[in-house]
C-alpha cells in the first residue's frame, strides 16, 4: 500500500475523536522535542560564536559570524590541558562502570536467586537509601576519602559511587523474571552458584547490563560538583570540573565553555548511538520482567 493510500485508509477507518487524540499526542511530542532541541542547538551555535556576539543584545539562535577559534583555543592552550582532562574522565568512567556492574550484578543475583534470612529486609533497607539526596552524603564521603588519603586521586571519584543501589534494583527486577529451572538444571549438572551467575544469568542479562552501563557511564562522566571538591590540581581534574577554568571573577569565556561542553558531550552521544538497540531493549525488558 502506497503512503497516500495508507493515510486515506487511516482517516477512513478511524473516528474523528481517535484522529483528534492522535494529533494531540503528536503535537505534545513535537513540543517536547522542541523544548529539548532548542537549548542543544543554542549551545552548539554558541560554541561557534565570538564572545562579543554571544553578549549582543540582538539575540540570534544561529551565529552571524562562524568561528572555530573556541575549539582551537581550548585544544591548543597549554594552561588548559583539556585532552588530559578528557583522558582522566574516560579512565575514571570506564573503571567505575566495570566495578559498578560487577558489584550490582553480584548483589542483584543474591537478592533475586538466593534464599537467606533477612534478604528482603536488607534489600528494602538498601532501596530506602535512594530517598536520601546525594548532596547530604558529600561531607561524610569527603571525610572518608580524606581519611583514606585519596583526596586528589582518581579513586576518590570512583569509590563513593559504587554504593549506589539503582543498579541493584534494576538488575534484581530483571533476574527475578528469569526461570529458576535454569538454576536447577545447572545444579543437577554440578554447577555452583558462581558458575550459574557467570555462565547462565549474566549472558541473559546482557541488554539490561548495557543499559545500566550507559546510565552509570553518563552519571559518572557528567558529575561536576564531587570532582571539583576532591581534586586540587589540574593533573587529576575531570573534563567537567576542568571546564570551570574558563570562568573568572570578572570575565566568562562563553564560547570556549560551550566548545568544551560540546566536546564533553561527544562520548555520551557516541555510546548511546552504539548501544541504542540494547538500551531500548533493556528498558523494555526491565519493565516487563519487573
Amino acid at each position: 500500500m502506497k503512503p497516500v493510500e495508507r493515510v486515506k485508509h487511516y482517516f477512513k477507518n478511524n473516528s474523528k475523536k481517535t484522529i483528534a487524540g492522535t494529533a494531540a499526542c503528536y503535537l505534545a511530542l513535537a513540543l517536547c522535542v522542541l523544548v529539548i532541541l532548542v537549548p542543544l542547538l543554542w549551545a552548539i551555535a554558541t560554541s561557534f560564536k565570538y564572545d562579543t556576539d554571544v553578549l549582543d543584545v540582538n539575540v540570534t539562535l544561529f551565529p552571524r559570524r562562524v568561528t572555530f577559534e573556541n575549539y582551537i583555543g581550548i585544544l591548543s592552550n597549554p594552561n588548559v590541558p583539556i585532552l588530559l582532562w578528557f583522558g582522566n574522565s574516560l579512565v575514571i568512567a570506564v573503571i567505575y562502570v566495570v566495578l559498578y556492574l560487577i558489584i550490582s550484578s553480584l548483589a542483584a543475583y543474591a537478592f533475586s536467586r538466593l534464599k537467606f534470612k533477612g534478604r528482603d529486609a536488607m534489600f528494602w533497607l538498601g532501596m530506602s537509601s535512594m530517598m536520601i539526596p546525594g548532596v547530604i552524603n558529600m561531607i561524610p564521603n569527603y571525610i572518608i576519602i580524606d581519611g583514606l588519603g585519596l583526596v586528589d586521586n582518581i579513586f576518590s571519584m570512583i569509590l563513593p559511587g559504587l554504593g549506589g543501589v539503582f543498579g541493584v534494583f534494576m538488575l534484581k527486577q530483571f533476574m527475578k523474571g528469569l526461570p529458576m529451572s535454569y538454576d536447577e538444571a545447572a545444579k543437577i549438572d554440578g554447577a555452583n552458584e558462581f558458575q550459574i551467575y557467570f555462565h547462565i544469568v549474566l549472558p541473559l542479562c546482557a541488554p539490561v547490563l548495557v543499559t545500566l552501563a550507559i546510565f552509570s557511564f553518563q552519571g559518572n562522566w557528567n558529575d561536576y560538583v564531587w570532582p571539583l571538591i576532591v581534586t586540587n590540581s589540574a593533573q587529576t581534574r575531570t573534563l567537567t570540573a576542568g571546564l570551570v577554568t574558563f570562568s573568572g571573577s570578572y570575565a566568562h569565556q562563553y564560547g570556549k565553555q560551550m566548545a568544551g561542553a560540546m566536546l564533553s558531550a561527544l562520548p555520551i552521544l557516541l555510546i548511546f548511538l552504539l548501544g541504542q538497540k540494547y538500551f531500548i531493549k533493556g528498558i523494555s525488558l526491565g519493565g516487563i520482567k519487573g
